[in-house]
């Protein structure tokens, strides 16, 4: 090999590793002087042509025609599920090569007739179990990191989290393709777990790749059989990208129709029973062992019986070595028994605002003895003819006094919430549920109530109990699509946005929360991309659901109504909040508070210095050690009873906005709203960086899930009450 063609072939393998190259002269001189020598070029060097090709501003018609001219590899290397697909489509042969081909063509949002009679044939000619075990393959790998790492330039996004653009067409193909094999329930669990991994975020950019969660769920709604119908639910209850939301509401839209029900019934119905045989437990003999699938909390536990009746975590050697597909299967169905819990204790959280009741023999089916929702439904508390709040206790429905209910088979049952019940009734659930030491999916005895303030019935049609935050606005924008909301990113640029909305459809109103970008470029306030890092909060408002929008400068000023951002429509006043539905007042407040209690930077305990120019020292400050949210207030009312089970109950006390914890250094005081330190007698600020994934903490059967601050808090003052223990050399530093 000479000089030459080492030094051509150095510079190839650099360039493989970038994304795109836009030197186009030293592209073609290096394709040009490899295909005169009759030699291939790198596959890296070929993905990298192709994706330079694709980008919108390229231009080098001769590199184009150069770049079209090449046809191999079929795909571009460097991706698990394409090295995959190339390693396939060879080990079929010609078939294998036209199938990726046809792939390829799927340019379309949805397959044509005579793309499906291709793909039919292709499937035929190469047969149909080696083609479904390739395409599973394939969309499992969609998910799994780059096999060629692409080199990432300071500041710039993260490329290696997107799918090649050259090879996005063929890999929406294969979800088409996977739509035309036999329905079943590891098909179904693969285009969910596509759709999932393309609205993955990548940062800087936004979505993976939103097209290809299309293709998915195309693909899902043209697969039969009720696994399919399960997973359009769960993505239904978990999605928040809106395309794909929309997407999938028109896909179980069409579902319902065919069936003759509404939406609700198909999600509700769509629930699978993965196997169970009773509320959150299920059974299956395999050879003389018994594989035991139990649903604890919100997760799925496989043990397995042996012939002997002795209990065990690890799969029997006989069972891994007789059965592998059925173990497989086992696993496999604990994991969508995980995701689906989490998705339908979503749904019932969103069942508050969206009006729904059943007749009680319907009720009883879908919910308290359905095997899978029951796990949930059993730790709930429901309301009968609209003034009897009952509850599973156990062996059976019962009132608070523990009657059983007798209730006629059309009487109508809802989701119990606290607001408007008396407040012994609260306090009595909450006592009950305490005793019995069951822990609520989320919380609704223990639910926040946000009743009207005064000074909400002076300014009439607004609340300002949220405004004059400080929120980050990526953390805010991914909470607010989680619980229901549209917030619309905002850029540093010279257009109007409206501000974050909620559509509330079964009461006819919109609710509101108006937000504003901070800051500029010379303060580090933007992303690479234009985006402001951070939002101030003002009004919460509601309309009639039809009425014209507000919109707003990016960069702030005073709102104005209009049906798009130039105006136009007829103006529509605000709902005075008098005339808001108590419950619905309540769970928009509810949803407010939880957006500035988490997205808060006086949650940021490395935030003291207040930011940029110290900007936001003040705000932190007083967010940061000041007076509790309903939230808050919460979490120190179930503090006050928690704390007398902890191993460090001696050392530690509630005393007002505060956890007061005794170390042997210093005492503590934690805030209670945002987990900040101080440490006495002199308030001195302790910064103390929670570690990812918080700390877990034994704090004994808690009455609900889901409070990460109250992890945080209690995780402090463990590592307070033996501040001698303490090690981390950056807390030391402060001691």
């Amino acid at each position: 090999m000479g000089q030459g063609q080492q030094a051509r072939l150095r510079r190839m393998e650099e360039l493989g590793s970038a994304y795109s190259q836009h030197t186009y002269h030293e592209l073609i001189t290096l394709v040009r002087e490899e295909q005169a020598a009759g030699r291939s070029l790198p596959g890296p060097f070929v993905a990298l042509l192709r994706r330079t090709m694709l980008e919108t501003y390229a231009y080098s018609p001769e590199l184009a025609a150069l770049t079209d001219r090449i046809t191999d590899p079929v795909l571009s290397p460097g991706e698990a599920w394409a090295d995959q697909a190339l390693a396939d489509a060879a080990r079929f042969g010609e078939p294998g090569r036209r199938l990726l081909l046809h792939l390829k063509k799927a340019t379309s949002a949805k397959p044509t007739a005579a793309w499906d009679r291709t793909a039919a044939a292709l499937i035929d000619e190469i047969g149909g179990e080696e083609t479904r075990r390739a395409v599973l393959d394939w969309l499992r790998l969609a998910g799994q990191p780059r096999t060629h790492p692409l080199h990432v330039p300071q500041g710039w996004p993260d490329h290696n989290g997107l799918i090649d653009p050259y090879n996005a067409d063929a890999l929406r193909g294969a979800a088409w393709l996977a739509a035309l094999l036999p329905p079943s329930a590891d098909v179904a669990r693969a285009l969910g777990a596509l759709v999932e991994t393309a609205l993955r975020k990548v940062r800087g950019i936004g979505p993976r790749a939103p097209k290809i969660a299309g293709a998915g769920v195309t693909a899902l709604s043209r697969t039969g059989g009720e696994a399919a119908l399960a997973v359009l639910a769960r993505l239904s209850a978990r999605v928040t990208y809106k395309g794909t939301l929309k997407q999938l509401g028109a896909a179980l839209d069409a579902r319902a129709v065919a069936l003759g029900l509404s939406r609700e019934d198909v999600e509700e119905l769509a629930v699978p029973s993965y196997g169970l045989t009773e509320p959150g437990r299920g059974e299956r003999l395999l050879g003389d062992c018994t594989a035991v699938l139990e649903v604890r909390g919100t997760k799925a536990v496989l043990s397995w019986r042996t012939a002997a009746g002795r209990t065990v975590t690890s799969v029997p050697a006989a069972v891994r070595r007789d059965f592998p597909d059925e173990v497989k299967e086992l696993r496999a169905e604990a994991k969508d028994i995980d995701k689906t819990l989490t998705a339908c204790s979503e749904r019932l959280d969103r069942l508050f605002l969206a009006r729904r009741d059943w007749d009680f023999r319907t009720w009883r089916e879908r919910y308290v003895d359905h095997p899978l929702v029951g796990t949930l439904a059993r730790r709930l508390i429901w309301l009968v003819g609209g003034t009897v709040p009952i509850a599973f206790d156990g062996t059976d429905v019962r009132t608070l006094e523990g009657d059983p209910v007798c209730a006629s088979k059309t009487a109508r049952v809802e989701l119990w919430h606290p607001a408007g019940r008396p407040a012994a009734e609260i306090v009595a659930w909450r006592d009950w549920l305490e005793a019995r030491q069951i822990t609520q999916p989320f919380k609704q005895a223990h639910r926040e109530v946000y009743p009207l303030t005064d000074a909400e019935r002076t300014t009439g049609t607004y609340s300002n109990r949220f405004a004059g935050h400080v929120l980050n606005q990526h953390q805010f924008n991914a909470l607010a699509a989680v619980r229901g909301w549209t917030a619309k990113l905002r850029l540093s640029v010279d257009d109007s946005y409206p501000p974050a909305v909620r559509e509330l459809p079964a009461w006819g109103l919109r609710a509101e929360y108006w937000i504003e970008g901070i800051g500029g470029a010379e303060d580090g306030d933007l992303t690479g991309s234009g985006a402001y890092t951070r939002v101030s909060t003002d009004q919460v408002r509601f309309h009639a659901i039809d009425a014209p929008p507000n919109w707003a400068h990016a960069g702030g000023g005073e709102y104005h109504q209009g049906r798009d951002r130039f105006g136009g429509g007829a103006p529509a006043g605000p709902v005075p909040l008098t005339e808001v539905p108590e419950l619905v007042l309540s769970e928009v407040l509810r949803d407010v508070d939880l957006f500035v209690g988490v997205s808060s930077i006086g949650n940021d305990p490395t935030w003291q210095d207040g930011g940029p120019r110290g900007r936001h020292r003040a705000y932190w400050t007083s967010y940061g050690f000041g007076e509790l949210s309903e939230t808050a207030a919460t979490r120190r009312d179930l503090l006050t009873r928690l704390v007398p089970r902890l191993a460090i109950a001696d050392r530690c006390t509630v005393d007002g906005r505060f956890l007061r914890v005794r170390g042997d250094r210093h005492t503590y005081r934690v805030h209670l709203g945002s987990g900040n330190v101080l440490i006495d007698p002199h308030e001195r600020y302790l910064c103390i960086v929670p570690e990812r994934g918080g700390t877990a903490v034994d704090t004994g059967c808690l009455p609900f899930e889901g409070d990460r601050m109250l992890g945080v808090v209690l995780s402090k003052a463990m590592l307070l009450a033996r501040d001698t223990e303490i090690t981390d050399p950056t807390i030391l530093s402060q001691l």
